[in-house]
């Protein structure tokens, strides 16, 4: 049995590593870890991991390239990437977002020392 990949998860109260499958997606990863991907009515109301709904949203590094059409806008516009549309290849660090209302995440609020 192949030995699994090591994904390291940053969530509000910590971080964790699992492992997981090569070639296997990271949002069903995450959840078959009861790590949540989704807001509070997210989880109930998603798209299934079908790319289509943007709630299943993570920060991760390295990033991968983008397979996915939306993925590829996230990309370029500077928003997370969709966890239903990355599949593990290699180890990565992914940091779980706060979700509010559907799937919008609050942009993160700078310090007075950062530039």
């Amino acid at each position: 049995m192949a030995e699994g990949i090591p994904v390291r998860v940053i969530t509000g109260s910590g971080e964790t590593t699992i492992q997981v499958e090569p070639g296997a997606n990271l949002r069903d990863s995450l959840l078959d870890h009861d790590l949540p991907v989704y807001g509070t009515l997210s989880q109930y109301a998603n798209c299934g991991g079908r790319g289509l709904c943007s709630t299943c949203t993570v920060e991760v590094d390295p990033a991968p390239e983008p397979t996915h059409w939306h993925d590829a806008a996230a990309v370029r516009f500077g928003y997370p990437r969709l966890s239903c549309c990355i599949t593990v290849e290699q180890p990565m660090t992914v940091r779980l977002l706060d979700k509010h209302v559907w799937g919008q995440v609050f942009p993160r609020q700078m310090s007075p020392d950062e530039p």
